[in-house]
Parts: C-alpha cells; structure tokens; sequence
C-alpha cells in the first residue's frame, strides 16, 4: 500500500466504485473512462485517479480501466475476496430486517448465528413474517457459538442500554468488528473494530445539508 492511512471516504468511495464496475460487467461492457466512473459515482475524475493511486497504478492512458480486472482488484483491496461470517444480536423490529436482508450474500457476507434473550418468542414472530430463519439461540451461548462458527463480525441492533455489556460479550467471544446499529457509544480496547450506524445521525447529517443549501 503507498500510504500507511487511507482516508475513511476514500474506502466508501472504492465501494460505491465497486457496485458500479458490477453494474457495468454484467451488461456485458469491458472498458469504462475514470470521467464515466466519476460521472457515475457522483465525483470528478482526478478524485477517482487518487483514490486509486493509494493502492497502486490502474488503468491504461487513453483506453481507461478494464472493467473486471479494475472490479476484483477494488473488492481485493476492501477484503472481498473471503468469505465474512456474521452474527446478530438482538432480534427486534431491525434486527429481523437484517437477518433476511439478501443483499448481504451478493457481498460475501454471510450470517451464521442470531442471538435475542428470547429465542422462542422472536423465531416465532420472525418465522410468522419472513419463514424460518436461522436458528436463533440465546446470548450467553455467544462465546461458544462464535468458536465453532467462526464469527468475523457482530451486528448489534439490542436497546440502547444493553449494547456495551453485549459489546463485552462479544469481545470475550474473540470477534473483533462490530458493527452498533444503537444510539450507545460503546467503548472497545485497541484490536477491535467498532462503526456506528445510527439512522437518526445520517439523518441529522441529511437535514443539515438540506437546511445549508436553503442558506445559499
């Protein structure tokens, strides 16, 4: 890698890149400019340029980027390549959205495991709504759930109030991304991996550029 930090929104646009390439290569195209990559993903083309120089030299000057090797290359650099086991703790209302959400599949993630206090209450609502998901235990099989089935990352959609003692949970368990879908800020030691998907923050952030604009 050419720089030993690469900035956070140079990762979500690689992303946004990738789905795009996807896009392309299934209609059958096998060039794209990086101005049509730009245009595309809502950025200029020097922007594309550079956040691909962090991870080495793409493309060819005057033809563009080939569109399949530009496409693995993209998911190599953001970890796509393997397979991701997931696991969800806290099967509510989001929760369950979550569990039956297919497009998790399309990015190599899988869920493996599902976690709620009340098993048998919530598989019957979740059965009753989607058909019978995957097998959903109690927390405190967490640990030795999270050994046998290999579990990369918790997803943690619980009330707000219990999210860091399932954070510890999940730390005893030896997974070390998390991903907090609660309003908590929860508190990891180095080694782990925690980002915070709290709708009414993208929210406020939505808002804020709405109400700047109507400033302008």
């Amino acid at each position: 890698m050419k720089f030993s930090k690469v900035p956070e929104a140079t990762i979500r646009r690689l992303s946004t890149y990738a789905r795009y390439l996807e896009t392309l290569e299934q209609k059958g195209e096998t060039v794209v400019s990086s101005a049509q990559l730009a245009h595309e993903c809502g950025v200029n083309a020097a922007q594309v340029r550079k956040d691909l120089a962090y991870f080495g030299e793409f493309g060819i000057r005057g033809v563009g980027y080939y569109i399949k090797d530009l496409y693995d290359d993209i998911r190599s650099i953001l970890g796509l390549s393997r397979e991701w086991r997931l696991a969800i703790i806290g099967i509510g209302n989001l929760g369950a959205s979550l569990l039956m959400f297919k497009d998790f599949l399309k990015a190599n993630y899988k869920i493996v495991a599902a976690f709620d206090r009340n098993p048998t209450e919530v598989l019957g609502k979740v059965s009753e709504k989607f058909g019978k998901p995957v097998e959903i235990l109690k927390p405190d099989r967490l640990q030795e759930v999270a050994k046998e089935r290999r579990v990369d990352i918790a997803l943690i959609t619980t009330p707000a109030a219990e999210a860091q003692s399932v954070a510890d949970q999940v730390m005893t368990a030896n997974i070390k991304g998390i991903l907090n879908f609660t309003p908590a800020q929860i508190k990891v030691p180095p080694g782990v991996v925690v980002k915070n998907v709290y709708f009414t923050t993208i929210l406020d952030n939505l808002v804020y550029l709405l109400q700047s604009k109507k400033k302008q």
